[in-house]
């Protein structure tokens, strides 16, 4: 039997051995959490993610070895040869290299580095290990300064946030799912509906082709991107399967999941295409009663079997070609 390393135990890789199992392949995480909700769907490895021991027991007898998030250490990930590579993780993990990423690449951004570059007022974010809205401030004061380890980001006046998600093969094939439009709240992603209308999806799969090649990615990776009247701009990069891309798991025919396993293991590419529209709507701090939520016409409910927290992600519910009452009952259930 084929077997998936995954650096990694919460519901991304959750969400891979749910869409691997069905083609008959086995799965091991390495968590620090002995109570990560990947365990549901193969051989959970305690230990820290740069623990010689436990990335040995990872990678013993693995085909191949992903990672679900981009916060796993270079190192660790370049010693036993991950897909995608050390490089995508360089990259997606420091928001200042990605930023001079997209610039070396012609792909605009907003303005970003000081205070004095950017102006007034600005976004100050840590360059590594923030996510979900965690560790980034909005500054107004003249005599702020920005702190080691930080970078200053334009406030962008944008009219909506969008993502792109792509995957490449091994032999640099590669494939798009329709643009997504997102929406935000205090920094963690609450709904994404797709195809977005009228996106500028040529020119969103061009940035996202541009990275993957220059980092010689395997595997799926997401842009995020603001648009700004006809304006399209490049804001974070994610070297991962991501969230704004779970409505393909019910809404396309291969799911970003399902595709990013077949690419790393050089197995062909399954159509992306675009089909109904789908709306997606994350629950966040806790899950509304189940009944609730299927009661809801045709929706399809995932829940990551993690204990109820303020601001953590525990599952998300999908619409398929929903009408507008559904989707705004569904918006009431989560909050």
């Amino acid at each position: 039997m084929t077997t998936v390393g995954c650096i990694g135990g919460g519901q991304l890789g959750r969400m891979l051995g749910l869409a691997g199992i069905p083609l008959g392949l086995s799965f091991r995480f390495l968590d620090p959490a002995a109570d990560a909700c990947a365990r549901e769907v193969g051989e959970l490895v305690v230990a820290a993610y740069d623990d010689p021991e436990g990335l040995a027991r990872l990678a013993r007898d693995a085909d191949v070895v992903t990672f679900e998030f981009e916060n796993v250490p270079v190192e660790a990930a370049r010693e036993i040869g991950t897909l995608p590579g050390a490089a995508s993780l360089e990259e997606g993990q420091d928001r200042l290299r990605e930023k001079e990423l997209f610039r070396s690449l012609g792909i605009p951004t907003a303005r970003f580095g000081t205070l004095e570059e950017t102006g007034l007022p600005a976004i100050v974010k840590t360059r590594r290990l923030g996510y979900d809205g965690k560790g980034q401030r909005r500054v107004t004061d003249r005599d702020a300064a920005l702190a080691d380890g930080e970078l200053a980001e334009e406030v962008v006046e944008f009219d909506r946030e969008l993502s792109i998600v792509g995957v490449r093969a091994r032999a640099g094939e590669m494939r798009f799912w329709p643009v997504g439009e997102n929406v935000h709240r205090e920094g963690i992603l609450r709904v994404t509906r797709a195809p977005a209308v009228d996106a500028p999806q040529a020119e969103a799969e061009a940035f996202c082709a541009a990275v993957m090649d220059a980092l010689g990615h395997v595997g799926v990776l997401a842009v995020e991107l603001f648009q700004v009247g006809d304006r399209l701009l490049a804001n974070e990069l994610a070297p991962r399967v991501h969230n704004t891309g779970h409505w393909t798991i019910d809404g396309n025919e291969t799911s970003q999941f399902e595709n990013h396993l077949r690419a790393i293991l050089g197995l062909p590419l399954g159509p992306t295409g675009a089909g109904a529209p789908c709306v997606m709507v994350n629950l966040i701090g806790a899950a509304p009663p189940l009944a609730a939520l299927l009661a809801l016409p045709g929706a399809r409910v995932h829940l990551y079997g993690k204990e109820p927290r303020p601001g953590r992600k525990v599952g998300h519910v999908t619409l398929v070609d929903p009408d507008d009452a559904t989707v705004e009952r569904l918006l009431a259930l989560a909050g």
